[in-house]
């Protein structure tokens, strides 16, 4: 039996895990059933998800061990680092042989273990711009609905996230099996990885060039929305529209995510307090960042740190 592996993440999307669910783990009355399906996460209990439901996860990091393939179901924000256990963790499942497979945002933690390095991948067309300026050494065609290397695979938005479960099922047990199971998910049976996205006609200009460096250069200062707006000479509800067109989320939201990243690295990487941590990343206070820090990352700045530590 062929085991997949998710790896969740709080604030998880229930539909791309639902693409996985619904190839890998659902099983069907006459529909041979290939796979065994598990959810892991880097800490296991109650992983939040983004229909504002959480999700009792059992597994931990410990599950990767044993898949012959793992399976990203999207990473948001997509500025969210890799902790340290979780790259040794999909690294190791990789140089052991399994399969590493990212649905749309999935790619961004896939990009941080550098297996991507020197290969083409995809992700949702409004993702496009941002996975190849952080990572130019690998090839982005944001045209592609999946690109898949035969141990790494990647698609693009989360409906893409179904072709290629198909495609990987096709490729593990025929394209008539495959068929057959897209027939019982009425689903197409199926979509070349190199048919275009539907994606809206690219504007001639980053109308962002240059702010977000901007801001991330100043993220210890108390920077709004609006000095956001005021740096781009635009009114906040365009500034709102130019983000949620070129970046997938709004202003603040960016802004916030970047706040705490960048806390994560300084948690990481010095011994500063966690007050101090605050200030330098513009979240005014202790509480204030303990607050951020656990709604997005799940846990608080400290028991971060000593994780980290520790491993």
């Amino acid at each position: 039996m062929h085991r997949v592996i998710a790896l969740v993440r709080p604030v998880q999307s229930t539909f791309e895990l639902g693409c996985a669910v619904e190839v890998f783990g659902t099983t069907r009355s006459g529909v041979p059933q290939h796979y065994q399906f598990e959810v892991c996460a880097e800490t296991p209990g109650p992983v939040p998800t983004t229909a504002g439901y959480a999700i009792a996860v059992t597994h931990d990091l410990t599950a990767l061990a044993s898949a012959d393939t793992v399976l990203i179901p999207g990473w948001a924000p997509v500025e969210t680092p890799l902790s340290p256990r979780v790259r040794d963790a999909l690294l190791r499942a990789h140089a052991r042989g399994a399969r590493l497979v990212t649905i749309c945002s999935g790619v961004f933690a896939l990009a941080r273990t550098g297996l991507l390095d020197g290969r083409s991948a995809t992700t949702h067309w409004a993702r496009a711009a941002q996975l190849q300026q952080e990572f130019p050494e690998i090839r982005v065609e944001p045209d592609r609905l999946y690109v898949d290397h035969g141990d790494v695979a990647t698609s693009a938005g989360a409906g893409a996230g179904i072709d290629l479960c198909l495609h990987l099922v096709s490729r593990d047990h025929g394209a008539a099996h495959a068929a057959l199971l897209a027939r019982h998910m009425v689903m197409p049976l199926h979509r070349d990885g190199g048919q275009t996205q539907y994606a809206p006609t690219a504007r001639p200009t980053d109308a962002l060039d240059g702010l977000l460096e901007w801001a991330g250069a100043r993220l210890g200062t108390p920077l709004s929305v609006r000095d956001l707006a005021a740096h781009a000479n635009v009114s906040p509800r365009t500034l709102a529209r130019r983000f949620a067109d070129q970046l997938g989320t709004s202003p603040g939201t960016w802004l916030l995510s970047r706040r705490v990243a960048e806390a994560r690295i300084l948690l990481e990487q010095t011994d500063l307090p966690v007050e101090a941590i605050a200030g330098r990343v513009g979240l005014t206070s202790a509480v204030n960042l303990r607050r951020r820090f656990r709604a997005q990352v799940g846990t608080t700045p400290g028991a971060y740190r000593r994780a980290f530590r520790t491993s």
